[in-house]
């Protein structure tokens, strides 16, 4: 997993964006993804690239039995660790591609906007069906196939800077692409909506919800927004476990 997050002057910026001053509620899919996850009570719960631990404190402050937060950035765990005073909320340095994922382990997995920085999401299927338990659940957003496709995830704009509309090339073409997020070269993963759902199909699970996340009316003030309604940004996904 690529990792910018570390780089001083990035980390910044990205610590004075909407989402990471006022959390959840800043997130403009946030409205969407609530409604998508599990019953906590008494859960054993995953957070793949907790960032700052919002979804993490959230999972704990709605009953989760224990919650176990991974991220590959030590500027975002400690920021997590800052902001959480939890005991039921672990942090733990270490990427996606990396945890061993003990089997059986847990009774829900989550992620927020992480795995389209990995490579193999059809890898990551298949360690998350074995550490869930039976009947175990997964819920994760990730950047909308139509936003990674091209790959500058920038609008087409006209001489004069104004949008005409949103790229989208190389659909069929997985895998890397680059793109510039605050000032820094990001990599990430493109992959089709079949991959990602087929992913899922293939190694056990039953899907059990797809969103296309628009921003919330209550978000329609903030400059720019409106443009977020021209094309989705971001995919939400449930699924279950069929182990029995």
């Amino acid at each position: 997993m690529e990792n910018p997050y570390d780089k001083k002057i990035f980390f910044e910026k990205y610590s004075r964006m909407d989402r990471s001053v006022k959390g959840l509620q800043g997130a403009g899919e946030w409205h969407e993804l609530k409604k998508m996850l599990p019953d906590f009570r008494g859960k054993r719960v995953l957070d793949l690239g907790c960032g700052f631990g919002w979804h993490c404190r959230y999972a704990a402050e709605n009953g989760a039995q224990s919650v176990l937060g991974i991220d590959i950035s030590e500027n975002m765990l400690q920021e997590a660790r800052r902001r959480t005073e939890d005991p039921r909320v672990e942090y733990r340095k270490i990427s996606l591609e990396e945890y061993e994922y003990p089997e059986n382990s847990f009774d829900a997995v989550i992620s927020s906007l992480a795995l389209h920085y990995v490579e193999s999401f059809e890898d990551i299927c298949r360690k998350v069906y074995r550490c869930l338990k039976p009947g175990g659940e997964f819920v994760f957003s990730a950047e909308h196939p139509i936003f990674t496709a091209y790959g500058s995830q920038d609008w087409y704009r006209d001489e004069k800077g104004n949008i005409l509309h949103w790229p989208v090339d190389r659909y069929f073409e997985e895998g890397k692409r680059e793109a510039v997020f605050l000032g820094e070269t990001m990599v990430k993963y493109h992959r089709t909506l079949t991959t990602y759902l087929g992913s899922l199909l293939e190694n056990g699970f039953q899907i059990t919800g797809v969103v296309e996340p628009m921003p919330p009316e209550s978000m329609m003030d903030i400059p720019g927004m409106g443009d977020e309604l021209r094309r989705p940004m971001m995919l939400l996904v449930s699924a279950r476990s069929t182990k029995e």
